[in-house]
């Protein structure tokens, strides 16, 4: 009975602590760091988690500015014509930026009080690992193929190459964007592997470098308010502002993916905190910092948009509708200039990105999950000991695949919606998860506590999320003609079903069907990295039923030979 309860339990007993984890609950108290004697699936503490690459290097700044530059990025620039297509109306499209502005808060503050209990790099992969602890690995493995499969960076690449384009008055080609895109992809990935200190500076340069832009945007927005433009009704998309609002929930719920999508990064050094100095009171100030500062621009930079340009012209913008604003107040000229601010914010995106998702797929490996050529490779820090270019190509994989694969036309909007499905399931577990602790350890040190309103609402939110997009739209076929509208939805879940039955066959089928356990052990790299390894052991139960199998076969043989040969002994035996 007990066994039966412990599969599905979610969370395991906790024995005492021993030596070495009192010594690290010191260190990391000295550290800023909640003392957690939590260990990962793969049995690393948390100082083996954080040993290796540079180390406690990130600040309040840095982090606030990581932050800053994974939310600004194609979004704000790109999507509110595609939001405004879903809502039908201004002020519908306005109402789910700010919608989208307090779910993003209701999720910091839950994230802030998981980050602070289990200041791990990874983020929702630790926080799942600390609540579904059982079966051993199951959460880990479908959160692995949800962060490599889907954790492209595929749609900055094509806005930056889609902008450099237009600055350069080429005509946009298929291949020729594909090979802006490819292009960018490398040079990120080899920026942030092999110069690992420049790809940070150069990320935060390029952060400053996209709140400048914002902020003149909004300026600009207010200058065309006041009438002292070319643009002849700066208000008419203010007056009757609902008319038209679509009814359908899918609509709504398409567009609130691409919001959320859009200020998707508030979490970004949770994925991080190995290398995020005093990682709690770093935590606490960064998130809320880094994500006021996104929504105050994101809303003020609607308005302005909405201020230069009509409702059918936003629509029809297609992905640059900064760039029709910049047309619209300024010229031709202008809208070239802004096609290069627009590119370098995606480029600042994109570095942004790839150096929080490539520490993921780090913390992944470490925790011994079979990858080609060995968990131990892509665990490493090869080859400057400082920085994890193995995890850094994981990341770069499926983004090349992405690139290459569907029409540029349809991928854009079906990447937005199928990188957002996948997370709000894995939110919605986090949310329970959340709940969970609360009710079965209310003892837990919470240096940072959530409001419990906010995470029903969250919930709440999270559920209908999920839901929505399954109902048919108002126009019936969607955001991404000719793909059936809820085809981006069944990916999703297909990618997380991928992760349950690669773990069926690397925990069960496999060691099953050759007879082997799985012992796992640890092992030091050479750039200091913990990482978990297993070792395959005859198990007892496979050499039992061989040696009875091997038993049987030899009698069977036998008496086959005395049958075969009627000799006497075998005719005394059929007498008998």
């Amino acid at each position: 009975m007990f066994s039966l309860w412990s599969q599905v339990n979610p969370i395991a007993a906790s024995g005492p602590a021993t030596a070495e984890e009192v010594t690290s609950q010191s260190s990391a108290k000295q550290a800023g760091v909640v003392a957690d004697v939590t260990e990962s699936p793969g049995g690393l503490s948390l100082t083996e988690g954080s040993a290796g690459g540079l180390g406690r290097h990130l600040g309040v700044v840095s982090s606030t500015l990581l932050i800053v530059g994974r939310i600004i990025g194609t979004g704000i620039f790109s999507t509110p014509s595609s939001i405004l297509s879903s809502t039908g109306s201004v002020g519908a499209s306005l109402l789910l930026w700010v919608l989208g502005f307090i779910l993003s808060f209701c999720g910091l503050f839950i994230w802030l009080e998981f980050g602070t209990m289990f200041p791990k790099s990874g983020g929702e992969k630790v926080y799942l690992e600390a609540v579904y602890t059982r079966p051993k690995y199951l959460v880990t493995v479908i959160f692995a193929a949800n962060a490599i499969l889907l954790g492209f960076t595929a749609s900055g690449c094509i806005v930056f190459a889609s902008n450099i384009l237009v600055a350069a008055g080429r005509t946009a080609t298929t291949w020729s964007e594909r090979g802006i895109a490819l292009g960018v992809i490398f040079f990120v990935t080899i920026l942030h592997g092999l110069t690992p200190q420049t790809g940070v500076h150069l990320m935060n340069i390029l952060t400053v470098f996209k709140i400048a832009i914002l902020v003149f945007i909004v300026v600009s927005g207010w200058v065309v308010l006041s009438g002292k433009t070319s643009v002849k009704d700066p208000h008419a998309n203010f007056h009757n502002a609902f008319v038209g609002s679509s009814t359908s929930s899918n609509n709504y719920a398409t567009a609130t993916f691409k919001v959320l999508n859009a200020y998707a990064g508030w979490s970004n050094v949770n994925y991080v905190l190995n290398n995020v100095r005093n990682p709690v009171q770093t935590l606490k100030i960064a998130g809320p910092l880094g994500l006021g500062i996104c929504t105050l621009l994101y809303v003020l930079a609607n308005v302005a948009y909405f201020s230069a340009a009509t409702k059918t012209e936003i629509e029809d913008s297609g992905v640059t509708v900064a760039a029709l604003f910049f047309k619209n107040v300024f010229g031709t000229t202008a809208e070239r200039a802004l096609s290069v601010f627009i590119a370098l914010s995606a480029l600042g995106n994109v570095i942004t990105v790839t150096f929080a998702a490539a520490r993921v797929n780090q913390e992944l490996a470490k925790e011994g999950i079979p990858l080609p050529l060995g968990n131990k490779f892509w665990a490493s820090n090869w080859p400057t000991g400082k920085s994890p270019l193995p995890g850094l190509i994981v990341h770069l994989i499926p983004s090349v695949v992405v690139i290459l694969g569907p029409p540029m036309s349809v991928a854009y909007p079906f990447i937005l919606d199928v990188e957002g499905y996948p997370m709000q399931i894995i939110n919605f577990f986090i949310v329970i998860g959340l709940f969970y602790l609360r009710w079965k350890k209310p003892d837990l040190d919470r240096p940072f506590k959530v409001w419990w309103p906010l995470a029903v609402f969250y919930f709440a939110a999270a559920t209908f999320l999920m839901i929505a997009p399954f109902l048919p739209p108002t126009n019936g076929v969607g955001d991404t003609p000719p793909l059936p509208y809820y085809l981006y939805c069944l990916v999703g879940i297909g990618v997380l079903l991928f992760g349950v039955a690669y773990w069926a066959g690397w925990r069960f089928l496999l060691p099953r069907m050759f007879g082997y356990e799985l012992v796992p052990r640890k092992e030091v790299l050479e750039d200091g990295t913990f990482v978990t390894m297993f070792s395959r052991k005859k198990s007892r139960s496979y050499n039992t039923i061989s040696h009875v199998t091997v038993e049987y076969m030899a009698s069977y043989r036998v008496a086959d030979y005395f049958r075969r040969s009627k000799s006497p002994v075998h005719l005394e035996c059929k007498r008998d």
